[in-house]
């Protein structure tokens, strides 16, 4: 907006400059910008040095952007496919062996490719990660299988700091779009199934099982953001989360070992 004094920038002026934005769909920019603009004139209000902001009224100018939803497979059969699939997934141990615990997990890609030994507790059959998206403390509850998995890795990464270290000894964690490269390479592209897409087939496929949408709920760790609350949530239906996560690693091993599943309400 150049050199126009703050209290002489208009709503057509906000206008001009994010049409640009908008005309190119990138409302996701277009929106950062507006609330930038809105912090700006936020602060010169209190400081006296406007009294008006006038990107308020040009918020309902900017296009909602459409949420565009990762795709997941979730019909049991597809899901039976996609597990052998991944057995048969010729990578290195390291990615085999993230990609095979991606499913029993169903955390954000992000988590699992970044998980610390120092958070893995074999003996309790625990996973305690931080959860930086929702700010707290999570616990994950280890079926058999996932601590078949992690046993299986840990004479080969249990020395280092991360279960799934990078490739190239650089001390990092392995790279973000491992998983999505290798369900590539199976033949599931990202219009099919997503690395976070596990997520969705685990809360689609638990939910229709009976099992209280409330547990699914902190299992995938959507956990409020205030402190105290977050604390609680941690360990909130712990109890019937262990319960779950056992019984989803032996509903996905019969799925992979093509077992005709009929799935009931699950019992309390």
């Amino acid at each position: 907006m150049g050199d126009i004094p703050l209290k002489e920038v208009k709503s057509g002026d906000i206008l001009a400059v994010l049409k640009p934005l908008i005309d190119k769909h990138q409302l996701e920019t277009a929106h950062r910008l507006h609330a930038e603009i809105g912090s700006i004139f936020a602060y010169g209000i209190v400081h006296g040095f406007t009294d008006y902001d006038p990107s308020q009224p040009v918020a309902k100018q900017i296009p909602a952007q459409k949420v565009k939803h990762r795709a997941a497979i979730i019909e049991p059969k597809s899901v039976g496919q996609l597990l052998r699939d991944i057995y048969n997934y010729q990578g290195t141990f390291v990615v085999q062996s993230a990609f095979r615990l991606s499913p029993l997990l169903f955390q954000r890609p992000g988590e699992i490719r970044q998980m610390l030994w120092e958070d893995v507790d074999l003996e309790s059959r625990e996973w305690r990660p931080y959860i930086s998206k929702t700010d707290f403390d999570h616990i994950v509850p280890l079926s058999r299988q996932a601590i078949n998995l992690l046993e299986g890795i840990r004479p080969l990464t249990g020395s280092g700091k991360y279960v799934f270290p990078s490739s190239r000894g650089d001390g990092r964690p392995m790279s973000d779009n491992t998983i999505r490269t290798a369900l590539k390479s199976l033949g599931y592209d990202s219009e099919v199934m997503t690395a976070h897409g596990f997520r969705t087939t685990a809360s689609t496929l638990l939910n229709e099982q009976g099992w209280s949408p409330d547990a699914i709920e902190r299992q995938l760790a959507h956990s409020p953001r205030d402190q105290v609350r977050a604390a609680y949530n941690r360990a909130q239906y712990l109890d019937e989360r262990r319960r779950m996560m056992q019984a989803w690693a032996d509903y996905l091993d019969a799925l992979k070992n093509g077992a005709q599943v009929i799935q009931f309400p699950r019992q309390a």
